[in-house]
């Protein structure tokens, strides 16, 4: 659908709360900055901030929730031939395709210094670690509840527990390499792939598989 000026004034409006945001708690830390002082930097008052925001970690795990749910949507629709694995991949697409239009372009610092954050602030990364394990637990019971009497929970974690780990650690490398955000979406793409192959199908560009055994009955002559 064709976005409104009013909802295209409440986009800009909550991106420019994120990046003054962003821009503070680089500057001054994460612990030091105020709901009040980043509403001042982006230039709204205290309560348009409330608006958008209840918090201030808010700010960096916008939408997650919502977005979530679009993950478990998919796994609920599962079609009747779909394997587990299947599912899995087809739910990490359709996500990307609901969560990356939405994301606003920015600039590798940018995506360097949201990680940075994330990554040396305390009270962030654990809200970062909680989040990302009640999403594989919900992911993990949806799963099972997709496939009754055919999968059990601990396969069902193990699946989900390699799925995100890969496209996680993926992006969070792109990151910190200083990549472009289309890279970054890349490197999650690559993180899911080695994911549904296995471990086994990541070999170095040299290498080659090895050759099967001979027959019975080879090289006698």
């Amino acid at each position: 659908m064709e976005e409104t000026r009013r909802d295209r004034k409440k986009r800009l409006t909550r991106q420019r709360i994120v990046m003054a945001a962003i821009r503070l708690f680089e500057e001054q830390g994460y612990e030091q900055t105020t709901m009040a002082q980043i509403a001042a930097a982006a230039d709204v008052d205290p309560k348009t901030f409330s608006n958008y925001f209840r918090s201030k970690d808010d700010v960096l795990f916008v939408d997650v929730g919502r977005d979530y749910d679009v993950m478990l949507e998919a796994i609920a629709k599962r079609g009747p031939q779909e394997s587990p694995g299947e599912v899995l991949g087809r739910m990490v697409q359709e996500y990307r395709a609901h969560r990356r239009p939405k994301v606003p372009r920015r600039e590798p610092e940018e995506l360097s210094a949201t990680a940075r954050l994330v990554l040396t602030s305390p009270a962030l990364q654990a809200k970062s670690l909680y989040m990302l394990l009640e999403l594989q637990q919900r992911i993990a019971d949806e799963l099972v509840q997709a496939f009754p009497g055919q999968l059990d929970p601990i396969t069902a974690a193990a699946m989900t527990g390699s799925l995100l780990g890969a496209i996680q650690q993926a992006g969070l490398t792109s990151v910190q390499l200083g990549r472009s955000q289309d890279e970054l979406w890349e490197a999650t793409q690559r993180g899911l792939d080695i994911a549904m192959s296995g471990l086994l199908s990541v070999r170095p560009p040299t290498e080659r598989a090895p050759a099967p055994p001979a027959s019975a009955g080879e090289g006698t002559n």
